[in-house]
């Protein structure tokens, strides 16, 4: 009779943790729900964002950066430039820079979204707004 001997190999991936001045992972309150900074490095972000169902952030303009949004569950309402279009799960779209946009939550559950912004300044000052519902436009 023969004898098995069973062998276990592990794979393991090293991988060196992301380091960074800049406060990674904190969550900001906005009126129109939330976003948390996720990861940060020379040129990108990534955000996760959370719209109230009912709200939407302001009509905005970046002069540095460019905008990819991917659904993650509900539905987001997209204003770009001059189109208009809806957005359901893992459905996304892309927002140049020097562009007007606007998202939206027209919907009854949580819009979420990941946010990559690429760009040579990716600061929340770089935001010019032309109409907001919570009075933060300048005037």
């Amino acid at each position: 009779m023969a004898r098995y001997q069973e062998t276990t190999q592990t794979d393991t991936l090293h991988i060196s943790p992301v380091i960074s001045s800049k406060s990674i992972a904190a969550t900001e309150l906005r009126p129109w729900g939330a976003f948390t900074v996720l990861e940060e490095g020379r040129g990108y972000k990534i955000k996760r964002i959370e719209v109230k169902p009912g709200h939407r952030l302001s009509l905005q303009m970046h002069h540095h950066r460019s905008e990819h949004w991917i659904v993650v569950s509900g539905t987001a309402r997209v204003v770009c430039g001059e189109q208009e279009v809806l957005l359901s799960n893992n459905e996304s779209t892309y927002v140049p820079q020097c562009t007007a946009h606007r998202l939206e939550n027209p919907g009854v559950i949580p819009l979420v979204l990941i946010e990559v912004q690429n760009g040579e300044y990716l600061g929340e000052d770089d935001i010019i707004r032309y109409q907001d519902d919570y009075a933060r436009t300048k005037g």
